[in-house]
């Protein structure tokens, strides 16, 4: 069964930081190139970062990169992204999801975990 579970949301101040888990379903998705999403309000969801399967290539949306940095624990099966400096236009429902293939890419996700809530407050 594939699953994929987000935590670590919540609120924070600008400026502050959070650090976002996504566990995975073991076998299926242990080297399976991950990525993370967020959706704000009123808008459509839209790629943050993405790492391949073994933990390299990491890339990012600009407007996070130096501020955002994904990383993976594939023993753990949990993907993370420590999000720093937040801005209140980072507020969003932040998704975890995996690709078929090890590559990382911003599209071609096939399984998506259900969301964690990011609210950045002035």
């Amino acid at each position: 069964q594939v699953y994929l579970r987000e935590s670590g949301g919540g609120l924070v101040q600008a400026g502050g930081s959070l650090r976002l888990s996504c566990v995975t379903s073991q076998e299926a998705l242990r080297y399976n190139a991950m990525g993370w999403f967020r959706q704000a309000p009123g808008k459509e969801r839209v790629f943050v970062a993405a790492i391949n399967g073994f933990g390299g290539s990491p890339m990012y949306e600009d407007s996070v990169k130096d501020r955002f940095t994904i990383s993976r624990d594939n023993a753990k099966n949990t993907v993370y992204l420590k999000m720093t400096n937040l801005k209140i236009d980072d507020t969003a429902v932040y998704y975890c999801a995996a690709r078929s293939s090890s590559l990382s890419d911003r599209v071609g996700y096939d399984y998506w975990g259900q969301g964690t809530q990011v609210t950045v407050s002035s």
